[in-house]
């Protein structure tokens, strides 16, 4: 029986042993800081890694020491014009001090909550509808100031403040998006007719293009045709010419009289006419040419009157 007392006590202190063991030794994570209390009384702070806690003499309270949010319920703010708007808000805030923030404040969220609703129906209701609607990074600035200085002595700092909702009453709600509505169709309007504009000009100025290509092109055509009428009439008139010098060439070649001279040319001068050209080209010896026909002229008048006076002769007989 003795012994079996003795196991159960030795089974006790061993498990005794081993709580005491498990809370004597305490660790911490690295984004994690702690604050020791001693019979009820703060004592130390708790480093991350391992820490030595007395049990049932010291209490560890542990604090995270990372970026948290709080989220603002929405709330109604009338605004300076006398509008009532929904707003609510995001708060990112840190800790800096865990000592200030377990004993400064009892419940930091709901203080933090609290104030912010405060602040922020103070600082909307200072603004005019419009700009409460525009000027979200100025509401957001304000407030960050506001609650950063009015938490610093609950051991935070306040990293940031985001409006997430500014919606006006329904009816305020409908006239803004006529008006939106109206000022889209307006810039529809003016794109469209901003288009319209540059597609004739564009229309317009293609036409000028073209009718000066296609006069150019006429120009262009009609001196090509009087280029080709021009050459034509110089290759006529030079043909003819040569024509005309061959023969006389070809005449003198021969060592002709005078008399068949002239004749030869009356008959060049009969076909020459009778061609299209419009310039006829004569040797330089045209005198000579001219007496020479004057001669045959004399010569022929003569003929006629040798045998006038033959038939005469022949009547009278």
């Amino acid at each position: 029986m003795e012994e079996i007392v003795d196991i159960i006590v030795s089974v006790a202190r061993i498990v005794i042993l081993g709580l005491i063991i498990f809370r004597l030794f305490r660790i911490l994570r690295p984004f994690e800081k702690g604050l020791i209390e001693r019979f009820g009384k703060y004592n130390r702070e708790a480093k991350p890694g391992l820490n030595i806690v007395i049990p049932w003499i010291e209490k560890l309270i542990i604090v995270d020491m990372r970026e948290q949010v709080i989220d603002v319920p929405p709330q109604e703010v009338i605004t300076k014009d006398n509008v009532t708007i929904t707003v609510d808000a995001v708060i990112y805030y840190e800790p800096t001090d865990p000592k200030k923030l377990v004993y400064n404040v009892g419940d930091f969220i709901q203080a933090a909550t609290k104030l912010a609703q405060t602040n922020l129906r103070n600082v909307v209701g200072d603004l005019e509808l419009d700009a409460a609607l525009t000027s979200r990074e100025t509401i957001n600035t304000q407030l960050k100031l506001i609650l950063d200085e009015a938490t610093d002595k609950w051991g935070t700092r306040v990293v940031r403040v985001e409006i997430q909702r500014v919606d006006p009453p329904q009816d305020v709600q409908d006239a803004m998006n006529k008006v939106m509505k109206a000022e889209r169709d307006r810039r529809a309007a003016v794109t469209e007719a901003e288009g319209e504009k540059r597609a004739a000009i564009l229309s317009a100025e293609g036409r000028k293009e073209s009718q000066v290509l296609d006069a150019n092109g006429e120009a262009e055509a009609l001196k090509q045709v009087a280029d080709a009428q021009k050459y034509e009439k110089i290759a006529i008139a030079e043909g003819e010419s040569e024509a005309i010098e061959k023969v006389f060439a070809a005449i003198h070649k021969g060592d002709p009289t005078n008399d068949l001279i002239a004749i030869k040319y009356l008959e060049s001068l009969e076909k020459v006419a009778e061609g299209n050209a419009t310039k006829i080209f004569l040797p330089a010896d045209l005198s000579a040419t001219l007496g020479s026909i004057g001669a045959i002229s004399e010569l022929f008048k003569d003929d006629k009157s040798e045998v006038a006076e033959d038939s005469e002769e022949s009547t009278e007989k």
